[in-house]
């Protein structure tokens, strides 16, 4: 099924509980992908997208490397890994920090940019 429309959502320190309320309203048949980066320490260990498919009717999930975009999946950005995309994959990459961050929001929101322009809809949640 060809991808539509995404979602990304960019959170600094303190978005979890914001991130969970907002998956928590989303429909088990949501239509599209949901792509999350929140700043993190690049040594941390994140269980957010444990905490994500709990809060909510989806499944989230670090993406594995490059794979195929699947509507209704949320894609979390790993510790030390940005999230980029491109038309129909979802991919890590290790390229340098921006604004000091890897994974950084910044570099999520313009691969998705270049790669589906209007049809990606951006929201960015404050810290703490």
């Amino acid at each position: 099924m060809a991808v539509e429309r995404i979602v990304l959502i960019g959170a600094s320190a303190g978005g979890i509980e914001a991130l969970k309320k907002l998956v928590a309203q989303l429909p088990a048949d949501f239509p599209s992908s949901i792509f999350i980066t929140q700043h993190l320490y690049e040594r941390s260990e994140t269980i957010l997208p444990s905490i994500l498919t709990r809060a909510g009717r989806l499944h989230a999930k670090h993406p594995s490397g490059d794979e195929p975009i699947v509507p209704g999946q949320i894609y979390v950005a790993p510790p030390d890994c940005h999230l980029l995309l491109s038309p129909g994959v979802v991919s890590l990459g290790h390229g340098p920090k921006e604004n000091l961050q890897r994974p950084c929001i910044n570099v999520m929101f313009r691969s998705a940019a270049d790669s589906y322009g209007p049809s990606a809809i951006g929201v960015l949640l404050t810290g703490m």
